[in-house]
């Protein structure tokens, strides 16, 4: 629960960071001078969901009684199930096919590359922790 509750307060704190930057750069680089206060508080809430999703979800990878394949498939449901809910309402996906399909071989696609560099960054950190538990024997 303490980890839960950790993990929770940075994923809201760095969804909020991540708003106030987006907003920052549209204001200086976009040379936008108004903002819609509707727009900006429906989307920072979005971000802050989204990032208090990406840091929780994680943890379905540390439940020992679940086997990696059953860890991956609940982590990729619940992460792709409530952020596609999440987008179609705030609108940042278009309610079409074409948007909605596209999304789904987008994030299959970048979900895909970012398990593949996280397997071989642990299995390669795993490595090195049993070349050096070897060599204290």
């Amino acid at each position: 629960m303490k980890t839960f509750l950790f993990r929770s307060m940075i994923g809201i704190f760095f969804g909020a960071f991540i708003a106030v930057m987006t907003v920052n750069g549209v204001v200086y680089f976009g040379e936008q001078e108004v903002l819609d206060g509707n727009l900006f508080i429906k989307n920072s809430f979005g971000s802050i969901f989204c990032g208090w999703l990406f840091s929780v979800s994680p943890l379905y990878f540390e439940i020992r009684s679940l086997s990696l394949p059953v860890q991956t498939v609940l982590h990729f449901g619940t992460v792709m199930i409530l952020y596609f809910i999440l987008a179609l309402g705030i609108g940042w996906i278009p309610l079409d096919g074409q948007s909605i399909l596209l999304f789904m071989g987008i994030s299959l696609v970048i979900y895909t590359i970012m398990w593949i560099c996280f397997y071989l960054y642990f299995k390669n950190v795993s490595k090195k922790l049993n070349d050096d538990l070897q060599c204290m024997n």
